[in-house]
């Protein structure tokens, strides 16, 4: 009998309530029954903490700037290579599947039994809450992706699953803003101690933000945006550090994928194979030369501008420092060596084992692989929200809106004086025009391998600009081991061609596997 891919049996529900850091690792979750999970405020948080489990993944997140222009998935198998490069079928098996019910079923079932728990009102009620939100997020998520998909709000029988269908994608949106507004209304600003990570009011607001920014509802991110801001979050002192382990929690982190290390199912060692062999590593996400060209200068000044001082032989002097934190390049040191993927016969060379095929790694939430005894095993959170996100939102929905007031300025200017770039040039950046192309690039870069330029791409419907012909990466030629000089003399190394079709890839292709099993679910255009 064919497993239903979208109905989660109750075991399933709890033998999966694992723990994400000490604050959902409560009691072993496969001692309960149905009869008798809800007899204890400490047995209903173990089933709350199954509707945590998976989320959210540093996989998924990790590995969507690959569907963009940032990055590139040199390994098929790793799924997201062919929806990056416009080949992706409802059939084939290496395409990653966010056709993913088990949350939402997981958070219905619980929010269905949580009042039979003796429990105090206002536990029950936040707790509900952060099941509602999860439920949420994942059809956020799904919306973002699939389009329209079945709003499944209760649960349901195996032949209900089997038979429901699609919700137009406009009513899912509602729902996930409606549910926000509620649940934000709950939940508390912060939690302490054991509870830190869990969801908070801020990021009720921030997603609820985000869908309202993609679905060009500007007012409305306007005034959510707002809010956040009202609640006392703040940019971190340090671009890099922001992704390190030890200083994580910290005041800029709106909503976070908690890990804690060592634990075998905390679902993280794919930072292990971000780094290429030469690192222990596999490679198998690479920033492209199209993302490291996104970068200004150091003056404030883009590339292609002939006043930047911009030097194709030096091409990564003088830039912005996220480029850095981010990125790495040729000749940057990296783990207490000068990274070399351009000098023939070099560990890391372009082309051989599982190095980089553009020339370049990720370093943003890797950036000092020695913090890790076992880096397959690491306990670094993901953030999914962060405050410079809700700054830049509220920055777009302004000027979309037609307004470039001083508040439209500072938050752009806090992000840039954060990372150590110049403030915004009044002169030059003086119209909506000049602004938008100026914010659009600001959460390019400041946001950048951190799962959310795929959807920028879809909302200002760019595919066809950016995500079509040659994936270049970094020039050929040497780097001195000693010093870390780079000589360029070569051209750019190529790594895939892609191609776009504007009437299919803005969606996913509904899995075939899901359809052979609801005939009723349909797919979308052009698969």
């Amino acid at each position: 009998m064919k497993r239903n891919l979208l109905y989660i049996l109750l075991a399933g529900a709890l033998t999966q309530a694992a723990c994400q850091k000490d604050f959902l690792d409560k009691s072993p979750t496969d001692a309960y029954s149905n009869g008798s999970l809800w007899t204890t405020e400490a047995a209903a948080s173990a089933a709350l903490a199954g509707c945590y489990k998976g989320w959210e993944t540093s996989y998924n997140t990790i590995y969507m700037d690959a569907v963009s222009d940032n990055s590139y998935s040199q390994w098929a198998w790793d799924n997201y290579q062919h929806l990056g490069n416009g080949t992706a079928t409802a059939t084939d098996p290496q395409v990653a599947n966010q056709w993913d019910f088990v949350t939402i079923q997981k958070c219905n079932w619980f929010i269905e039994n949580v009042d039979q728990a003796p429990i105090d009102e206002k536990t029950r009620n936040r707790f509900k809450a952060e099941a509602r939100f999860l439920r949420a997020y994942r059809y956020f998520v799904m919306s973002q992706l699939y389009g329209d998909v079945p709003l499944v709000v209760k649960n349901l029988s195996v032949q209900e699953a089997n038979t429901v269908s699609r919700t137009p994608r406009a009513d899912v949106r509602k729902f996930i803003t409606d549910e926000l507004a509620a649940v934000a209304q709950i939940l508390p600003q912060t939690y302490d101690g054991s509870d830190v990570g869990r969801i908070t009011k801020g990021a009720a607001l921030a997603l609820r933000a985000r869908v309202e920014l993609f679905d060009k509802n500007y007012a409305a991110a306007i005034e959510d945006c707002k809010k956040v801001m009202a609640l006392g979050y703040g940019l971190y002192k340090n671009y890099t550090d922001l992704f390190r382990q030890d200083f994580e929690n910290n005041k800029e982190v709106i909503l976070d994928v908690q890990y804690k290390a060592n634990e075998k199912d905390n679902a993280n060692t794919d930072l292990g194979i971000l780094p290429s062999s030469g690192y222990g590593g596999w490679a198998s996400l690479s920033p492209t030369q199209s993302l490291v060209d996104a970068y200004e200068m150091t003056n404030g000044k883009t590339i292609d501008d002939p006043a930047s001082g911009y030097d194709a032989n030096n091409p990564y002097v003088n830039r912005d420092p996220r480029l850095a934190a981010s990125v790495v390049y040729p000749g940057l040191q990296y783990n207490d060596k000068f990274y070399d993927p351009i000098t023939p016969g070099a560990a890391d060379y372009y082309s051989e084992g599982n190095n980089s095929p553009t020339g370049y790694l990720v370093r943003k939430f890797v950036p000092f692989l020695k913090d890790f005894p076992d880096m397959w095993n690491t306990g670094v959170n993901i953030i999914v929200i962060r405050y410079a996100e809700v700054l830049l939102t509220y920055a777009e929905a302004q000027i979309e809106s037609g307004v470039m007031d001083n508040s439209v300025y500072q938050a752009i200017d806090d992000i840039r004086a954060r990372a150590g770039m110049p403030l915004v040039n009044r002169t030059v950046y003086n119209n909506i025009a000049a602004l938008r192309t100026l914010v659009r690039r600001e959460r390019r870069v400041e946001l950048a391998l951190e799962g959310l330029r795929w959807y920028d791409i879809q909302r200002w419907q760019i595919g066809t600009t950016v995500r079509t012909g040659t994936v270049y990466g970094t020039r050929l030629g040497t780097v001195d081991a000693n010093t870390g000089k780079v000589t360029l003399t070569g051209n750019h190394v190529v790594a895939d061609q892609r191609s776009f079709n504007p009437q299919r890839d803005y969606l996913w292709p509904v899995p075939q596997k899901e359809r052979d099993i609801n005939k009723t679910l349909g797919q979308n255009p052009g698969y």
